[in-house]
């Protein structure tokens, strides 16, 4: 992941690449995707090179179309409204 600054561009902290969960939604769906990304071990920013960065941006538009063909199924979202 040479695209990935070693210096966190918000605290100017440390990164080290680390596999993360990235949840990403595209319309009514959401998958959770497993990558690498920088993560910076101050503040917690995560920074995604050029090619993964791509890559969440096609999933985004698969699931925005419902095109989930190839996608596991792993459980159920619910909507549930909470009043005060």
């Amino acid at each position: 992941m040479e695209e990935i600054v070693p210096i966190c561009p918000i605290c100017g902290g440390n990164v080290m690449i680390k596999e993360v969960e990235k949840i990403v939604k595209g319309g009514s769906n959401v998958a959770i995707l497993k990558v690498k990304a920088g993560v910076c071990s101050k503040c917690g920013e995560r920074i995604y090179s050029k090619d993964i960065h791509e890559k969440i941006q096609k999933v985004r538009e698969e699931l925005e179309l419902g095109r989930t063909e190839g996608f596991e199924v792993v459980g159920r979202t619910y909507r549930y409204k909470v009043t005060a």
